[in-house]
């Protein structure tokens, strides 16, 4: 007999997965090892009969094969069943369960533990493999399983099994819930799972016993408040044990509000055997024969009722869980409960760690207008007042600045538009606070101020992305989820930087840490460092303890409200000098940054650290330079280019460690896509399209469909066009973007790279005409080759080379013209803008050359780069000599050199170039072959007098 055993008082996932696995293991029985949930009975009051249940005193243990236990790891919680694990005879014990971190005790042969959100859905996937299996064994005998929707269960198995999975995930709401179950339900759903029945058992309602208890609760509960969540408790006479508490418990917390409840029920319960047992303990009768229910609940991040419980003999989830105690005095027992609780909870962020900073201020006077315009130039929702004494005296909102436009107020001052009653809050006000006033009062950012200054800003935005962060920083982590890089929430504690990077540039990076906090500053690892880091802890066979090559590392260092100068970077770089003082220091001024470079150090070997100061910056027209100003760690991040690059990792304290993902760059990692951050993000700034190219390339990932969209629109647009015309510079245009045509070129993924910017249209940006035809793209490889055949010591700068056979495809007089505005070096664009003329020139004589001296004559006046291009741009003919030419003729070389002249009694002059090129000549038109018939040659030609 094969057996399936539900914990003691069975609940929905209990029983679900054991339906699924009397499909899995055909004949096995389940067993309720000690009651069930109301509802669970209520239930089977129905649907009994559909099920394979015997009861547990039917089963002769002699007969029983294997053992399979479902949503527990304890053998305490199977009752008097668990005397079955010890039988001799078992053939195996299997235990399924959702809690990875939970203790076991059961001597299980095989298990399946794995943080879903139900053990039902565990369960699912294995039949949805079973029911593939069939498929796949009906396509083999010509039957037809080919359709997805084939039922292996019935409809009351599938019913059963989908309210497991929306008990235990709060139909998908619950924190514990995955993508695995909500693919696990939607099977169930196919499999005929009765929609009317799941709503009917998932909020049964409160019998009249508990709804007496619920009165009773309502009248003794007690409340205390901790970093603004309020914790509430109760403790409840009963006659005995009160199935359905957990039911009381949550309706409990919807009523009151609460954020985390204990609620107790305290019972006697004593038989024969509790005597004797309790006599031994020498427990006093009155509190021996006790028993305390606890159920607990909680939606505070850090709680954990599970390990709360744990240790007592309890269990369940962070934020649902049970406990019964056995001879305790029950109200202290309680308050210890609560006090641990207590104690479980973090002190929320707080608005110092939320705000953006510095805030972006107007005075009265100012027009609505030139408020507008600083709402267009720094993307904001809204601007804070301040009067001459720099204090807070109003708000006004984008809606408002657009409502005054349009009734044509453009020149008004805002101080009659502004909102004056203000909600404030300092930089200590918690998260929990500030959430409370924004719902309250209906205010979407709120000032901070400090001695009343102001700090910083909080806005919706600010709140959201943390209440969002701090929800799946809490989940528990799929290690499976972890490999495949399925990872909605990532972390990077200072204990995993320090293991993943060199000893030396930690050290660098503690440095760096120590001398920001000594000034009150944070600071951040940012964008590449912080992707590939991600990225390898993600990759496919890295070995995670071999530490990774960072030879580019960006640093911000945001001064919030203490300090909050322009050169703090520049400060922390010249800092850092002097610790490392071998280091090359070099600023730049104009950007607010520095830069630390190594080469060749005996520890950090070759590095490039850039320290900023965090900065915003405006585009005054597209492909210009930025302007910058300081800002805040958040602005920063949004100036950069795509969400992958837009992450940072704080390594100050507090909260080092903290990884900030404001645009979703981890979904994107996990996508393997590039996004870019807002719409016109390749107006202002067409290197970028260039970047999303060669990281698109580079990692592997693809460009998605909307940035995409964005490129396409912006070439389409003409804009890069329009620039050139109107302003006599565009750097992005320029000398940027020939930095980026560099990285690309130079890259050994030069090829894919090139194909995609030519799909994209962005080779426009060069020229307006230029595209990668079939014919260039033949010739852009020929090229290639010709370099990997003519120049393997690359003498010559091979992506340039591929660049000029780009800008050689344009007609006269651009290349040489392109070339210029690429700023490429003199010789380029000499070469460029002579390329035609030379090309003439070759094509047309070079047919006419009848001797092997004609040839080589004509071609050794033009440099190796210059007949590699006119090699790609002739017909075959010619390309065909040029090729003979460097390969063979180039190399021949006459018996006699200057030094066999001299030693002939030559003496050096204006005759002796002449000499040389008659005798090369006389080689290789075959009138010469070696130094006898050199020698001859001379005496006949060149005559000594």
């Amino acid at each position: 007999m094969d057996l399936v055993l539900c914990h003691t008082t069975a609940d929905f996932d209990a029983l679900g997965a054991a339906v699924g696995l009397t499909r899995l293991k055909p004949g096995a029985k389940i067993v309720l090892t000690g009651g069930a949930h109301p509802a669970v009975r209520d239930f089977l009051a129905l649907h009994r009969d559909e099920y394979a249940l015997i009861e547990r005193r039917s089963v002769n243990p002699k007969k029983i094969r294997s053992i399979v236990v479902v949503d527990t790891q304890l053998r305490d919680r199977t009752g008097k069943a668990s005397e079955w694990f010890d039988l001799p005879h078992l053939t195996e014990i299997v235990v399924y369960d959702h809690h990875p971190n939970a203790l076991t005790d059961i001597p299980a042969t095989r298990s399946q533990i794995e943080p879903v959100g139900a053990t039902t859905t565990l369960i699912v996937e294995h039949l949805q493999k079973l029911a593939e299996e069939q498929r796949s064994r009906g396509a083999e005998e010509n039957v037809d399983y080919t359709c997805p929707t084939v039922p292996i269960l019935t409809p009351a198995e599938a019913t059963v099994m989908a309210l497991g999975i929306h008990v235990d995930t709060g139909s998908l709401t619950y924190d514990g819930a995955t993508p695995r179950d909500a693919a696990a339900l939607a099977w169930l759903m196919a499999q005929g799972a009765s929609l009317p029945v799941i709503a009917e058992y998932i909020d049964p309602g409160l019998s009249p016993k508990l709804q007496h208890l619920l009165k009773e609760a309502l009248e003794k509960l007690q409340k205390t408040t901790q970093w603004g969540y309020t914790i509430s408790w109760v403790l409840l006479p009963t006659p005995g044990y009160i199935p359905g508490l957990s039911s009381l418990a949550s309706r409990l917390v919807e009523i009151t509000e609460s954020d985390a409840l204990l609620l107790a029920a305290e019972y006697a319960a004593r038989s024969d055997a509790n005597e004797e047992k309790d006599a031994a303990l020498n427990l006093p009768s009155e509190i021996s024969n006790l028993r305390l229910t606890v159920i607990g609940r909680s939606q505070i991040e850090g709680v954990d009722l599970n390990q709360l419980f744990q240790p007592l003999g309890g269990g369940g989830h962070s934020q649902a869980a049970s406990l019964i105690l056995k001879g305790v005095e029950p109200q202290p027992a309680l308050e210890r409960l609560v006090e641990q609780l207590t104690a479980q909870i973090q002190q929320p962020p707080t608005a110092r760690e939320l705000m953006s900073s510095p805030v972006r201020t107007i005075r009265p006077e100012t027009t609505v207008g030139e408020a507008q315009r600083v709402l267009l130039r720094y993307g904001h929702s809204g601007l804070s007042v301040v009067n001459a004494k720099d204090e807070l005296v109003g708000v006004i909102s984008r809606r408002d600045i657009d409502i005054a436009l349009h009734h044509g107020f453009a020149h008004a001052p805002v101080k009659g538009y502004m909102t004056t009653n203000l909600k404030t809050i300092t930089p200590d006000t918690p998260l929990t606070e500030i959430e409370s006033i924004m719902v309250t009062y209906d205010i979407g950012r709120l000032p901070v101020l400090e001695n009343d200054r102001l700090v910083g800003i909080v806005t919706r935005t600010d709140v959201l992305r943390q209440l969002h962060q701090d929800k799946t920083r809490g989940r528990e982590i799929d290690p499976e989820r972890e490999r495949n890089g399925n990872l909605s929430y990532c972390p990077l504690p200072l204990s995993h930087l320090r293991d993943r990077i060199s000893p030396p540039l930690w050290q660098l990076l503690s440095s760096a840490a120590n001398a920001a906090e000594k000034r009150g500053w944070h600071l951040y690892l940012v964008g590449g460092a912080v992707r590939d880091l991600l990225l390898a802890d993600n990759a496919e066979g890295e070995d995670i303890n071999s530490p990774i090559a960072l030879q580019d590392i960006d640093m911000v260092v945001d001064g919030f409200h203490q300090s909050a100068d322009a050169g703090a970077g520049v400060k922390l770089a010249k800092e850092l000098q002097k610790i490392y003082p071998h280091s090359r220091l070099e600023i730049h001024g104009a950007f607010q940054t520095a830069a630390l470079l190594w080469h060749k150090d005996p520890e950090l070997d070759n590095l490039w650290v850039d320290i900023a100061t965090a900065r915003t910056e405006f585009y005054p027209y597209p492909a210009a330079n930025p302007e910058v100003e300081a800002s805040s760690i958040r602005q920063d991040l949004y100036r950069r280019d795509f969400t992958i690059n837009a992450l940072a990792v704080r390594i100050t304290a507090p909260r080092a460690g903290k990884l900030l993902d404001f645009f979703g760059g981890l979904l994107d990692l996990q996508a393997r896509q590039i996004r870019v951050l807002h719409a016109n993000s390749f107006i202002e700034d067409p290197t970028r399209i260039y970047r999303a190219v060669r990281f698109a390339v580079r990692l592997g990932f693809e460009i998605e469909p909307q940035t995409q969209g964005y490129i396409r629109h912006a070439i389409a647009s003409g804009i890069y066009e329009q620039i050139q015309e109107k302003n006599s510079r565009a750097p992005a245009l320029e000398t940027r973007l020939k930095s980026e045509l560099k990285y690309i070129l130079h890259a050994p993924y030069w090829k894919p790279a090139l194909r995609l910017l030519a799909e994209l249209g962005a080779l426009r940006c060069i020229h307006p005409t230029l595209e990668l035809t079939e014919q260039l793209w033949w010739q852009v490889r020929l090229v290639d080759r010709c370099l990997r055949q003519f120049d393997r010591e690359k003498t010559l700068e091979h992506w340039q080379m591929r660049l000029e056979v780009l800008i050689a495809a344009l007609k006269p007089p651009y290349p040489g013209k392109v070339a210029s505005n690429l700023q490429l070096p003199a010789d380029s664009i000499q070469r460029l803008s002579q390329l035609q003329e030379a090309k003439t020139n070759i094509v047309e004589s070079l047919p006419k050359c009848e001797r092997m001296s004609e040839i080589v004559l004509l071609l050794r006046q033009y440099q190796l780069p210059t007949l590699i291009l006119i090699a790609a741009f002739s017909p075959r003919e010619v390309r065909h000599q040029i090729w003979r030419y460097l390969s063979e003729l180039s190399h021949i070389k006459a018996p006699l050199n200057g030094n066999d002249l001299k030693a002939l009694g030559y003496k050096p002059g204006r005759q002796f170039k002449e000499i040389l090129d008659a005798l090369l000549v006389a080689t290789l038109d075959g009138e010469v072959s070696d130094r006898t018939s050199a020698l001859a040659y001379l005496a006949q030609r060149y005559p000594q007098r």
